[in-house]
């Protein structure tokens, strides 16, 4: 188990939402308060690939 809370039904319906519509790992882990860590565990759980991480500065 890791440290951070449970997910909440809420939770993961925004996480599958926002992969969906190709948000970046880094920027899911900010918008739900989670580490990148949690965020692509949880993908991971689900079987959704996460989108590419933008290279852009």
């Amino acid at each position: 188990m890791n440290a951070e809370s449970p997910w909440t039904y809420e939770a993961v319906q925004m996480l599958k939402s926002l992969a969906q519509e190709g948000m970046p790992v880094s920027v899911i882990s900010l918008k739900l308060k989670r580490s990148i860590t949690d965020v692509r565990a949880k993908l991971s759980d689900l079987g959704i690939t996460p989108a590419a991480e933008s290279r852009e500065v």
